[in-house]
């Protein structure tokens, strides 16, 4: 998985750039649908991608505030 999430990376980044020389120096309207296109990919593909990958066995409630973690920083905060 992170092979993939790195490959991903680096063709999202390579799209931009190329979004963003084909705007300049080609073509406006088509550059803006590349970066355009890029962004999309990274906000709906990438970005849940990587998210699965970080919180993969994690437990929520180690950085949720409930009542347990609490008592824990109150105490830690008095000593």
């Amino acid at each position: 998985m992170k092979k993939i999430l790195w490959f991903l990376f680096i063709l999202i980044l390579v799209a931009l750039g190329c979004g963003i020389y084909i705007k300049n120096y080609i073509n406006f309207v088509t550059g803006e649908r590349i970066i355009g296109f890029t962004v999309l990919t990274g906000a709906f593909l990438y970005l849940p991608l990587f998210l699965y990958y970080r919180w993969k066995d994690k437990r929520l409630q180690d950085y949720t505030l409930s009542e347990e973690n609490l008592k824990k920083i109150k105490d830690v905060s008095h000593k």
